[in-house]
């Protein structure tokens, strides 16, 4: 178990360390087994955390992310937090003005993440695999930038399902009425 997660630190480490030697705009830490954002990185990244676009934290076992996450990496461009056990965002998502995508599939998310609402760039959102069933319509629809949002195999509410066709002008995926889990 400690040979393990030895293996699982040294991953990490190398990672980042990758990252930062090849001054490179992608953090890739999926399938790393983290269950937080470790501490130690935004030291390790503080010179180059402007310069960061894309994080990829898929497949790891995250049960929240800090504020000091959301302001450390304030130009990203796309955050990948698919495949983790996600429930809420920080309110400090709100400072991410250069964010265009976000994937949050696969998470615990009941309540539509509303302050992405508020992101002026911000053009998908992926939210496949919650447990969602109200979405801000009103709020979406008046977003500059959103072009697709992906809400399949959510149980959304019927309202949500008849109000939102008309009033909005992007893509909104959803599962047939019933739907509640993705296939094998």
């Amino acid at each position: 178990m400690l040979r393990k997660m030895g293996e699982a630190v040294a991953r990490v480490a190398r990672k980042v360390n990758e990252t930062v030697e090849s001054g490179s705009d992608t953090l890739d830490l999926a399938e790393c087994k983290l269950v937080s954002f470790p501490i130690g990185i935004y030291k390790v990244l503080r010179n180059v955390s402007d310069q960061i676009h894309l994080i990829t934290l898929a497949n790891n076992e995250l049960k929240s992310l800090t504020s000091k996450f959301m302001t450390t990496f304030s130009q990203l461009r796309e955050l990948r937090l698919e495949g983790n056990f996600l429930h809420r965002l920080p309110s400090e998502v709100s400072t991410l003005h250069h964010l265009k995508a976000i994937d949050l599939s696969r998470n615990q998310f009941r309540d539509f993440p509303e302050q992405l609402t508020t992101l002026p760039a911000l053009e998908t959102i992926s939210l496949e695999e919650n447990e969602i069933v109200d979405v801000p319509v009103e709020k979406l629809a008046a977003m500059p930038a959103l072009r697709c949002i992906n809400l399949r195999f959510n149980p959304l509410s019927a309202e949500v399902r008849v109000i939102a066709p008309p009033l909005i002008k992007f893509d909104m995926l959803m599962s047939p009425e019933g739907a509640s889990a993705a296939p094998p």
